[in-house]
């Protein structure tokens, strides 16, 4: 049988720029999720009016709220968990 040589490790500086890419990610995109929420509130698509627009845009503020301020911290605690093979 042949052998193979080992998969070379990762470089920790590339992982960690990864990473912090991720998580600067789903920042951004909380945040744009919380300001579509806020339009969907003032009532700015004609597609959703009246109090459906109220309902749908505080369901997107506390989705986009969560995905800004929870998920980078649960992803934190996986990464500290979880250091680079």
């Amino acid at each position: 049988m042949t052998d193979s040589p080992p998969p070379p490790r990762p470089d920790p500086d590339k992982v960690a720029r990864q990473r912090h890419f991720a998580i600067g990610l789903f920042r951004l995109s909380g945040a744009f999720i919380v300001m579509f929420g806020f339009l969907a509130i003032m009532q700015r698509f004609t597609w959703v009016q009246g109090d459906k627009a109220k309902v749908f845009g505080a369901i997107m503020v506390v989705t986009g709220l969560f995905q800004f301020i929870i998920v980078p911290r649960l992803l934190l605690a996986l990464f500290r968990h979880k250091p680079p093979r």
